[in-house]
């Protein structure tokens, strides 16, 4: 919901991604908990992750998920088959995650702060649908975005192209007046190689709430 107000609202408008920057996704930590035979120290449960996730990468198992193209049951079995896993388990993990994408409570507190302020605010993500109807139904501070992309929702991901051209069309705004902010310094590339306004490599609410005080977003 766009707030009324009685001056104009900032030209550059902010694109937030979730997992990493306003959500805690630490994916080995996930990956020991629920298979601590196998991930018995920290280069056994990278090399796991890996296995399991794929690196994420837009032809593996895990990225068709992310776009509302396999269920988790029949994504469970396909990476039990790949890594030997059993399928219980891996049905455990995938279900485990919305409890696992924790708000980070620093990156919620410049959310708020932007939004008093009266940023224009969306998101571009990478999520499957169960997790953001999830995420969705259990944080108000979601209200912040007057819209965005879950790729679950439009069946593509990043780094596709396609996806950012439908987060612009989200925001019904220019995309030369985008700015986004993802952990993934790719993922900034390609919204910088598609003329959007530029991004912000997220590694902190303290760091990016100080490029955005530079810039004079707050």
């Amino acid at each position: 919901m766009t707030l009324a107000n009685t001056h104009p609202l900032p030209t550059v408008a902010l694109v937030f991604d979730f997992g990493g920057v306003l959500f805690n996704w630490r994916p080995t930590d996930l990956v020991a908990q629920c298979f601590p035979d196998r991930a018995s120290g920290p280069e056994a449960s990278q090399a796991l992750m890996t296995d399991i996730f794929q690196g994420l990468t837009l032809n593996s198992d895990w990225a068709a998920f992310d776009q509302g193209k396999i269920a988790p049951e029949p994504l469970a079995e396909k990476i039990a088959v790949r890594t030997g896993l059993p399928v219980s388990g891996v049905a455990s993990l995938i279900a485990a995650i919305p409890d696992h994408l924790t708000p980070k409570a620093d990156t919620v507190e410049l959310l708020a702060r932007l939004h008093d302020a009266e940023v224009p605010l969306y998101f571009l993500s990478n999520m499957p649908v169960p997790y953001a109807r999830e995420l969705q139904a259990r944080h108000a501070f979601l209200s912040y975005f007057q819209a965005g992309v879950f790729s679950g929702d439009v069946g593509v991901s990043k780094p596709d192209a396609a996806i950012y051209d439908l987060a612009v069309a989200a925001s019904g705004r220019a995309k030369g007046s985008l700015l986004f902010v993802d952990d993934l310094a790719e993922n900034i590339a390609v919204a910088e190689s598609l003329g959007w306004q530029g991004g912000i490599v997220f590694k902190s609410a303290e760091q990016v709430g100080k490029a955005l005080e530079v810039r004079g977003i707050l």
